[in-house]
């Protein structure tokens, strides 16, 4: 009994991650950019929910749309103002830049609101229903659902919507989308708004299960990176699944093994998949990629 409750805590945590990993994978599938400031932009998130939830007492799930709405500012400010400038040039420039940025917000945090852990207690937090043997938290649940519901939206706005199609044909052929008459330095700025919306977004329901500190973005960027490469670039079920997949791995070693070992398992992982099969288990090579 005791495997089954580690395997179905970890496919409810698997969800957020699938959903930290779609955004990372929207950014790197698009632009070519590794986002290193991807986990400092969730726990930002996390800290606009714990900023809403404190002073105002606004339930930490009704701040998803505050948090995505910040976190998209500050992604678009920051992508068409200094990143364009370097987006089209090497890699390791970009990568330089988030770098720069993670530090930046680890700072701004630590600053604000100090390096203490925070976190969010709500009325529901403590409460549980029994499901054949297996206790199933309610925030778990709760999150596992919010996360995949925003996961399959994201996809059916890139998708469906004009500025989905204008994105999707901006990773085929940036110069034919321009062409074609798509502002593709706004596109961009749009992409990495995106993300980061999606980002502060898992950020408020990490906040639900989670507690944070201003240095715990690091692990978050480690995960999304595993699970893109183990899902692999521009397949959104594999992401998905890939999230489920890496949840259930680090929940069944700190069940049956050490806590402390839970986030090595996304070290061996990666590992593992970069020798045996780069692309992932479920992936293509990116539009990025293939164009360069």
């Amino acid at each position: 009994m005791l495997f089954v409750q580690a395997l179905v805590t970890g496919v409810l945590l698997g969800g957020l991650y699938a959903l930290m990993g779609m955004a990372f994978s929207l950014l790197w599938g698009v632009m070519n950019i590794i986002n290193l400031a991807h986990g400092s932009m969730i726990v930002t998130g996390a800290y606009v929910a714990f900023v809403l939830n404190q002073r105002l007492g606004i339930d930490p799930v009704l701040t998803l749309p505050f948090s995505a709405t910040v976190l998209f500012v500050f992604g678009y400010v920051l992508q068409r103002h200094v990143i364009n400038r370097v987006v089209q040039r090497n890699i390791f420039l970009t990568l330089l830049l988030t770098f720069g940025v993670d530090m930046m917000l680890i700072n701004f945090n630590t600053v604000m609101f100090t390096a203490d852990v925070r976190s969010i207690n709500t009325w529901y937090s403590g409460s549980s229903f029994d499901l054949g043997g297996v206790r199933i938290a309610h925030t778990r649940l709760l999150v596992f659902v919010l996360a995949l519901l925003l996961t399959l939206a994201l996809h059916q706005f890139l998708k469906n919507s004009r500025t989905g199609r204008a994105i999707r044909a901006t990773a085929q052929d940036p110069k034919a989308a321009s062409v074609l008459g798509v502002n593709v330095p706004h596109v961009y700025a749009v992409t990495f708004g995106l993300s980061a919306a999606i980002a502060g977004a898992a950020g408020s329901l990490l906040a639900i299960v989670y507690a944070f500190a201003p240095g715990s973005g690091a692990a978050f960027t480690l995960k999304s990176f595993v699970i893109v490469i183990l899902g692999g670039l521009g397949n959104v079920y594999g992401v998905v699944l890939s999230g489920i997949f890496l949840g259930v791995c680090e929940n069944l070693v700190s069940s049956f093994g050490h806590p402390g070992y839970r986030d090595a398992v996304s070290f061996g992982l990666l590992l593992l998949i970069l020798v045996l099969r780069p692309t992932g288990f479920f992936g293509k090579r990116s539009y990025a990629v293939s164009r360069a």
